[in-house]
């Protein structure tokens, strides 16, 4: 099966890549490099289009002869969208929108979205069930609900397979810290290393359900493999709640160094506490096995240490 990522050179897009290709698959990637890095896709056998999703020619170019798109390309963070609402919905929304009309022209008739758990915004419910109402708290929230109604839209207009996935916290090998809109534990990873402080914002009772990359890369090819197609939205997490202050001890743990902590102002559009229900997700992919929270932290730090400088 001939595979198109969009984003495929970013964090989760690259670990995707090799994990298709492991199983046999063919593989283009699409970005643009905004985020995502080349080197990501070092030793991997894809065909690479540098070009954006909001390009006509470099997403036609992607998408020739795939049968299948995992459409992840956009741009993340909810600092960033705060910053700059109209980059965000550009890339996001009306990115979005392109992806799944240019796969209909195609004749493409599987497309897998990925949205995100801060959709749930002010919904102080736990665990977060997709019937759940929403309300956004950032510009990026809002985009990304756009992205999974459009590709939801698409499924109910033009009969295509489509799934979208609220993915909540992903971390692992490849994501990068050393920027100013990094994820959480890259950042503290890094900072930890470099005997630098660990920055917790607010004080530190906000609470995340952080899944792994490897499990979330298993469940978008079983969803690729199998032609998995939900009417609804999906949480992509394990109904884990882990505050920043164990994840920060859990780090200690598994580093054997001690983290020099200190507190800032919380960020306004974050959301307090994210946890998932995963009984759609149990439903849709009963197979699937999540590790533990330091297991996956292990295998990520052990990525670190390795692409650190010596």
């Amino acid at each position: 099966m001939h595979v198109a990522i969009t984003g495929g050179a970013g964090f989760i897009g690259s670990n995707l890549a090799e994990l298709a290709i492991a199983r046999g698959h063919q593989v283009t990637v699409l970005d643009d490099l905004s985020t995502g890095f080349e080197d990501n896709l070092d030793g991997l056998d894809v065909r690479f289009v540098r070009g954006s999703i909001l390009d006509d020619d470099a997403l036609s170019d992607a998408l020739t002869d795939a049968d299948s798109v995992v459409h992840l390309a956009a741009l993340g963070s909810v600092p960033r969208s705060i910053k700059d609402p109209f980059r965000s919905h550009a890339a996001n929304a009306t990115g979005t929108l392109q992806v799944l009309d240019s796969a209909r022209s195609a004749g493409i008739d599987q497309v897998i979205s990925a949205s995100s758990s801060s959709v749930y915004g002010l919904n102080p419910a736990l665990p977060k069930h997709e019937r759940e109402w929403v309300r956004p708290m950032s510009p990026y929230a809002v985009t990304k609900l756009a992205t999974e109604q459009y590709t939801l839209a698409y499924q109910q207009s033009f009969g295509m397979q489509t799934l979208a996935f609220r993915f909540f916290n992903v971390y692992g090998p490849r994501q990068r810290a050393g920027h100013v809109y990094a994820a959480v534990i890259p950042t503290w990873i890094d900072a930890m290393l470099r005997g630098e402080p660990v920055w917790i914002n607010g004080d530190g009772s906000n609470s995340r359900d952080f899944t792994y990359v490897g499990t979330v890369c298993s469940v978008l090819l079983d969803a690729v493999d199998r032609k998995v197609s939900h009417p609804e939205p999906v949480n992509l997490a394990f109904g884990t709640n882990t505050t920043l202050l164990e994840l920060v001890a859990q780090l200690e743990e598994t580093s054997g160094i001690s983290a020099d902590i200190r507190h800032r102002d919380p960020r306004p559009g974050d959301v307090p506490h994210s946890q998932a229900d995963n009984t759609t997700l149990r439903s849709l992919f009963p197979g699937v096995q999540p590790p533990a929270l330091e297991t996956g932290l292990a295998s990520t730090l052990s990525w670190f240490e390795s692409v650190q400088p010596s």
